[in-house]
């Protein structure tokens, strides 16, 4: 895959699909900046740069987006990774949770975004990839109802830029990966209900691989991808093919 030399930021990227992502890129020889609030430990063990942001912050974003064209001169890649999930249903959510959740899940990508997209046309092209979810695509009977909201904003975001920028070779794609195999999810998996359930809706019968989004993302930021734009590609072993 051709990313060798180019210059990648990735949101949320000390997290453990962000740093995935990261290892993966930058074993392709890319040059790779984690964009997070904390996860400076990780970053040293991948030995690659961090800049601290709040990713909701237009003043981070623009010092963020500074800090890579002082040391490298252009952004190639952007990928807006970073998300979060309060696990109630909409019954129980306050408006404050909901806001939260749109501040965080589609109000970072904007922002992402917003300042990637400039730069990228004056140095006549770049990709950005929108991490958004199986739940971006359908309802998802397991997933709260504001996190699929937020997703859903994600995938249409994406397409919009994607129809108004492509003219100037900058392609936006979406990534929409089932149930990641991650720490985090197995200690949701304590409860043996929700992981029965998330196992039997996967035809292929396993948990999608923080690996197999990696290698998504990588096929997205190189070359080989030079004529993919707009699109929505599900990771999730056929999860959406029902």
């Amino acid at each position: 895959m051709r990313v060798t030399g180019k210059v990648i930021a990735i949101t949320g990227g000390t997290g453990g699909l962000g740093s995935a992502m990261a290892r993966r890129l930058a074993q392709e020889g890319a040059k790779v900046y984690l964009l997070d609030l904390k996860g400076e430990e990780v970053a040293r063990n991948l030995a690659l740069p961090f800049i601290r942001i709040d990713l909701t912050n237009e003043e981070d974003w623009k010092s963020a987006i500074t800090q890579i064209l002082g040391r490298e001169g252009r952004l190639d890649v952007l990928v807006n990774n970073a998300g979060i999930n309060i696990r109630k249903p909409v019954e129980e959510m306050t408006i404050g949770e909901w806001n939260t959740m749109m501040s965080v899940n589609t109000g970072s990508v904007f922002l992402g975004c917003k300042y990637a997209i400039p730069v990228m046309k004056k140095q006549g092209g770049g990709a950005i990839i929108n991490t958004s979810s199986v739940c971006g695509l359908v309802g998802h009977k397991y997933t709260p109802e504001a996190y699929t909201a937020s997703k859903g904003a994600v995938t249409l975001l994406t397409k919009a830029i994607a129809s108004r920028y492509g003219q100037f070779n900058i392609r936006c794609n979406s990534i929409h990966p089932s149930t990641v195999d991650t720490p985090l999810v197995a200690q949701l998996f304590k409860d043996p209900q929700r992981k029965a359930e998330r196992y039997g809706e996967v035809p292929l019968g396993r948990l999608c691989d923080p690996a197999d989004v990696a290698n998504a993302v990588l096929y997205l930021a190189s070359d080989e991808a030079a004529f993919i734009n707009g699109l929505s590609l599900a990771v999730d072993g056929g999860v959406t093919c029902y």
